[in-house]
């Protein structure tokens, strides 16, 4: 008698490759969202850390606007007209352009644009440039103009519109003014109040994009209290 043969018929061969491919697709269709969402959360933080890092350095050179050393600005001899409006938003839609006058917080470098040296109880006097030597009992106080600019898409600082950032949709500033009746609160944003005195903090709004189209457009606030009086 002979005996019955074993193996695969081609039904079973087939159903077989059927299987192994579907399992094959599945894997690979769990791979790719995985890929997809780690390339997303990737593109998402790195948006954050373009973010974080300007946004902090613009809000510590914001807490120094108007710091001209220990006596008012009014009191200083040769100060320069930028002393009297130290911090503004202007110019046309689509380029416009932060400019501050702020004590250097040390992170610049170079010389500063001018340096006031006091004494701290009767007299302060504006110098252009840098002041190395003092009196005795003078302090100098390093002071910067500063310019950030919005403008084609990319967010510039200094006076040669230095490129810092790539890839952002917008960037607006408002200003916190508040009403002589309550002079220690917010009333309102303005993005060009008449009184310079009267602005107590910064708003910024920064929206970045994605080159890669990942992510939709993020946007970041950030508000800052001023620290130091813009008379």
């Amino acid at each position: 008698m002979r005996r019955s043969e074993a193996g695969l018929g081609l039904i079973e061969l087939m159903v077989s490759l059927v299987l192994g491919m579907l399992v094959v697709l599945g894997l690979t269709e769990v791979f790719l969202s995985v890929r997809a969402t780690y390339s997303t959360q990737q593109s998402s933080a790195l948006l954050q850390e373009d973010a974080r890092y300007v946004l902090s350095k613009i809000a510590q050179e914001i807490r120094m606007v108007g710091m001209f050393g220990c006596l008012p600005s009014d009191r200083i001899i040769d100060a320069p007209s930028a002393f009297q409006r130290p911090i503004s938003w202007q110019g046309p839609p689509g380029s416009r352009s932060l400019h501050m006058v702020s004590a250097d917080v040390g992170l610049q470098g170079g010389k500063p644009d001018w340096t006031v040296v006091s004494d701290c109880t009767t007299s302060a006097q504006a110098y252009s440039g840098t002041r190395s030597s003092l009196a005795p009992g003078e302090i100098a106080f390093p002071v910067r103009e500063l310019f950030y600019r919005f403008e084609n898409g990319q967010l510039k600082s200094g006076p040669n519109k230095t490129v810092l950032l790539d890839n952002v949709a917008a960037f607006d500033v408002s200003f916190g003014v508040a009403d002589p009746s309550n002079p220690h609160s917010v009333t309102r944003y303005e993005d060009s109040p008449g009184d310079v005195a009267s602005i107590r903090s910064v708003r910024i709004a920064l929206t970045l994009r994605d080159p890669g189209g990942r992510v939709k457009d993020q946007g970041y606030h950030l508000m800052v209290a001023l620290r130091n009086r813009l008379v």
